[in-house]
């Protein structure tokens, strides 16, 4: 039963050049439809999925910090309608760091959302250009500041494995993040996806990517510093203090239930996966015709869901449990992951084990998705 909801808001003032998310430049964004739309959506999701009290609402996109703070307002008091939320309910929005956001911080705090997510991506002026930014460093320190006021947790994502970036410089950068007070960290290694500008600039030449040694050295070098400062690890990007890990992402990686609305959201509630359309048009096109925005909606064997609660399972430092997975799908645990690879990686220091229970090692979360591909059963669908 879905015990979580992510909302996607798809627009942007301006397309990173890093990023393959659904984000989409209008000139404008007419509110009341869009409201309308959402709700639509919403209700249609409430109606197929049912579902438990939410545990966490996630505002994601695309520039949620762009929403007016009365739209936020409104599709929290729907999802509260027609779910309910817990009592200690996590309601995250990602904001961009830039003064005109932040100054929606208040309004969006009175709004329902306790939680932040800040797209700050680097601490130095020259790399938030290589990046595409539109705010500066000093802009993204004065925003985080405004949301340490407003919100009661707040997180903000860095963007390392730069070009040319040297241990010591990433070593600066991320000392300087350690101390600015938050309790949840985002830390990403720049990963060239296709069909972007950075892919296209690679081709080009105008830049090479570091390489794959030197960024796990920085990987490496991650995980000691966070660990030191008491924000260890908890998922391959994802660092946080006890207790202040993202409720609502472990939702994804312990492959629970959630209900996804908006242009382009993925949803998995009941073993069925769904698929929003992903241009905005398109979507409202849909819900006006349909009532929903869903382009697909497939039902997942146990086979699948087993394969996807293993590779989403493994990114998190707690690892998966076999036998909880054997009980939960009906797959034997001799199936689920070819044991004469998981002894030698084990051997090779790369996993490890104790009882039922598998995980990563630090030597092993850098190459997660070469082990994915040799652990996984050979008897489970491919994803």
């Amino acid at each position: 039963m879905a015990r979580a909801l992510y909302i996607h808001w798809p627009f942007c003032l301006k397309k990173c050049p890093y990023c393959d998310f659904n984000s989409h430049v209008r000139d404008g964004v007419d509110v009341d439809q869009w409201r309308g739309a959402l709700i639509a959506d919403m209700r249609r999701e409430a109606e197929i999925a049912g579902g438990e009290r939410l545990e966490s609402v996630f505002f994601g996109g695309g520039t949620p910090s762009l929403m007016p703070p009365a739209l936020v307002a409104d599709l929290l008091l729907e999802a509260e309608t027609l779910w309910g939320f817990d009592a200690n309910v996590e309601i995250t929005l990602e904001a961009n760091p830039s003064s005109v956001e932040a100054a929606n911080f208040a309004g969006l705090a009175d709004a329902g959302v306790n939680r932040v997510s800040l797209g700050i991506q680097s601490l130095e002026d020259d790399c938030l250009q290589f990046l595409g930014r539109l705010h500066s460093a000093d802009e993204a320190l004065a925003a985080l500041e405004i949301a340490q006021s407003q919100f009661a947790r707040v997180s903000f994502d860095l963007i390392y494995a730069r070009p040319g970036q040297t241990p010591e410089q990433w070593a600066s950068e991320l000392d300087r993040a350690l101390t600015l007070g938050t309790d949840h960290l985002s830390l990403y290694q720049l990963t060239i996806e296709p069909s972007t500008r950075f892919a296209t600039d690679v081709r080009i030449g105008a830049f090479t990517p570091l390489d794959d040694d030197p960024a796990a050295d920085l990987y490496a070098l991650t995980h000691e510093m966070t660990a030191n400062a008491g924000i260890p690890a908890y998922e391959t990007s994802n660092y946080a203090r006890a207790g202040q890990q993202s409720r609502h992402n472990l939702t994804y990686w312990r492959y629970a239930d959630y209900c996804g609305i908006g242009p382009g959201a993925h949803g998995r509630r009941n073993g069925v996966a769904t698929t929003r359309h992903k241009k905005p048009e398109n979507f409202l096109s849909k819900v006006e015709t349909s009532r929903d925005g869903i382009e697909t909606s497939r039902d997942l064997g146990p086979h699948e869901q087993v394969s996807e609660a293993i590779m989403m399972g493994l990114r998190l430092v707690e690892g998966i449990d076999l036998a909880a997975l054997e009980n939960r799908f009906g797959i034997a645990q001799k199936d689920l992951i070819q044991t004469n690879r998981l002894k030698l990686h084990r051997d090779l220091g790369l996993v490890w084990q104790n009882g039922s229970k598998i995980g990563l090692t630090k030597a092993g979360m850098p190459v997660l998705d070469a082990l994915l591909g040799e652990l996984v059963g050979d008897a489970l669908v491919p994803v």
